[in-house]
């Protein structure tokens, strides 16, 4: 098992969003990550309604309230904290997650070797 860093914490705006396409090996259209205060979950990047990516351009997320993640696409809105789809064509669905955690400042997460 390796532990790879993502990014660092204040890389993710408070309430906001920051892509990794860096980390396409995981899955073809990346990752995205979301953040409140000290907390961070990542999710891949790909909406569960018609499998497309959350962003509209590349690295441009929207959040909204600095509590849900919108799809550009169908204005699908998923709950930072368990991806939920609280609302849009996909509600009750769940945006694929990536068990991370925050260490000394870095967001980071382990893989198989």
């Amino acid at each position: 098992m390796n532990t790879i860093t993502l990014c660092q914490l204040e890389d993710i705006a408070d309430g906001g969003a920051l892509g990794l396409p860096d980390h396409a090996q995981l899955h073809p259209s990346g990752l995205v990550a979301v953040r409140q205060a000290q907390s961070v979950w990542v999710y891949l990047n790909r909406c569960p309604h018609f499998s497309v990516p959350l962003n509209y351009r590349p690295q441009t997320f929207c959040t909204y309230r600095g509590k849900v993640l919108m799809c550009a696409h169908h204005s699908a809105m998923f709950r930072f904290e368990d991806g939920m789809c609280v609302e849009g064509p996909c509600q009750g669905a769940r945006l694929d997650s990536v068990q991370v955690r925050v260490e000394a400042g870095s967001v980071v997460m382990d893989v198989q070797d």
